[in-house]
């Protein structure tokens, strides 16, 4: 590491024990034949007051254990609370495939 300062070496020091102290969490998964992937998508309609942009939030769960969400505002103004929803459904469904 050239060239790096005290609150770089702090800063690393602080990741390493953070990685340190969370070594055994993680996600545990049984062995089954029941291996279902639930989907939840959501939005709001006009969320942010200054632009008028929705927001779209989605997460999804093998078994019972979510492995992946997010939650990002849309690239559009919708008109209506159901293109809203549409684009939300789209998004979820595309990162699902």
């Amino acid at each position: 590491m050239e060239n790096s300062s005290e609150d770089h070496m702090n800063a690393m020091k602080r990741i390493l024990l953070y990685l340190k102290g969370t070594f055994d969490y993680g996600i545990f998964y049984t062995s089954s034949n029941d291996a279902c992937l639930k989907g939840y998508c959501d939005s709001d309609y006009t969320g942010d007051a200054d632009d008028r942009k929705s927001t779209t939030r989605f997460v999804f769960y093998l078994r019972e254990n979510e492995i992946s969400w997010c939650s990002r505002k849309q690239p559009i103004v919708t008109l209506s609370t159901c293109e809203s929803e549409y684009v939300a459904t789209t998004a979820g469904t595309c990162h699902a495939i």
